[in-house]
């Protein structure tokens, strides 16, 4: 009896043996940005509860492993961007399953046969691009195939106090900010907000930046019906086009319409102090502006905080810079049940964009941004356009974010006088030509 039991005990071991490794969850590894959270929201799987990037992106891959128990998923969190890691970790041979990547950078990694197509993954799991936003599925597709699940759309947008608006006449009887309709109305508005509130109409990050100059170039560029980049490897930028928004952004800083010592940090600490009528500043900064104007004592709680894109101020296309979030997926040898754990992953972010949506980046789906949801949430009555006004520049353009930089010194080289504004256009023109030429 005694060794029958010792058998049975052996048998039932080594069956649990079994079962336990025919049932081990298939392992990813997912690397992105947006930060480090781990104190607040390391172990929460209530999305709901959950706030900012950092907050919601960690807590819904929380949720992903609990929900998903045969997937288990490895998380690396880099400091933003993070391309020169992931370029180093393809060289390598050890890039991440996953990783988040910009739709404008896309290119980059695609172009070199590097990124796995996903139409077939994720219509094994119900998702077609016809679901996804126009801006959504143009930043996302590349060569006629998806190189990236779109989570979002972002932008820059007018953050606007509406207590300096109204000081300087700049609110409607509808209780709607003024917002200029050409480049002369800009400035004329501008002068006025100077001359009834003492204070600069914008509020601006001109120290230590690129990008801002480059997306405010390129969203009036987009105004003009300017084709800058008919072909993807050769800019056009030594053009009146370019020079009219030189010119207007200059006009700005020599009027002393814009603040023009603050970095980014400082910039946002001075619109929150009320220093100035408008930030320039993206769409994940509309969570944050929108609870300082609900706490009461702020300078965005005394007369209201309202949010817009950018105002049409030429006759051209009615257009917007705009890029987006994805999680894309490297290009390598894998079992049928990773790709399958990969297609669960995409699947779980696609039907959790809601949540996301909430950090104030524009969803990447249609029935989310069309849905009662995402309309309640605050300001996106205003924003929502974006989705069909955002417009990235070419896929086929590499390098998108070293082209920003480049144009972003340049301009930053005219507008505070370093330069004349059509030696800096030269020069940028040619400085990114160079870059192209030499991929």
């Amino acid at each position: 009896m005694r060794l029958k039991n010792i058998l049975f005990a052996a048998v039932s071991a080594g069956a649990m043996m079994v079962a336990s490794s025919s049932f081990a969850a298939t392992e990813l590894t997912v690397q992105r940005f947006f930060g480090a959270c781990d104190a607040d929201f390391g172990t929460n799987t209530d999305v709901t509860k959950a706030v900012g990037e950092c907050g919601i992106i960690t807590s819904l891959i929380n949720k992903f492993n609990a929900d998903n128990p045969d997937v288990h998923v490895s998380v690396t969190t880099v400091e933003w961007p993070g391309y020169d890691q992931l370029t180093a970790q393809f060289a390598s041979g050890d890039a991440p399953d996953v990783v988040t990547i910009h739709e404008s950078v896309l290119s980059d990694y695609q172009s070199k046969g590097l990124l796995l197509p996903l139409d077939d993954v994720l219509n094994s799991v119900g998702i077609t691009p016809d679901s996804f936003t126009d801006a959504a599925r143009n930043g996302a597709t590349k060569d006629a195939k998806i190189y990236g699940l779109p989570i979002d759309t972002w932008t820059m947008l007018y953050h606007i106090n509406l207590d300096l608006f109204k000081q300087a006449g700049l609110v409607g009887a509808d209780g709607k900010p003024v917002l200029p309709t050409s480049p002369e109305e800009l400035l004329a508005q501008a002068e006025q907000f100077k001359q009834k509130t003492g204070k600069p109409y914008f509020v601006q990050n001109l120290a230590n930046e690129t990008a801002l100059f480059t997306r405010n170039l390129y969203t009036y560029l987009f105004q003009q019906d300017s084709d800058f980049f008919a072909d993807p490897t050769h800019v056009k930028l030594d053009t009146p086009e370019a020079r009219k928004v030189v010119e207007l952004y200059k006009a700005i800083f020599d009027k002393d319409y814009t603040t023009k010592d603050l970095d980014y940090g400082g910039a946002i600490n001075a619109f929150l102090a009320g220093e100035g009528g408008v930030q320039l500043n993206g769409t994940w900064v509309i969570g944050d502006y929108n609870a300082q104007s609900e706490t009461a004592g702020t300078a965005l709680n005394k007369g209201g905080y309202a949010v817009y894109p950018y105002p049409q101020l030429f006759g051209g296309a009615h257009a917007q810079y705009a890029d987006g979030h994805t999680w894309a997926v490297s290009q390598k040898d894998r079992t049928p049940e990773e790709v399958a754990g990969i297609g669960k992953f995409l699947k779980f972010f696609a039907d959790n964009d809601f949540e996301w949506s909430r950090t104030g980046h524009l969803p990447a789906y249609k029935a989310v941004i069309t849905s009662d949801a995402f309309k309640a949430l605050p300001h996106r009555d205003t924003v929502a356009a974006v989705a069909d006004l955002g417009k990235p520049l070419p896929a086929a353009v590499q390098r998108q974010f070293a082209i920003q930089d480049i144009i972003g010194e340049e301009m930053s080289a005219a507008i505070s006088g370093q330069k004349e504004v059509d030696a800096a256009l030269k020069d940028a023109e040619s400085r990114v030509n160079e870059l192209l030429e030499n991929l």
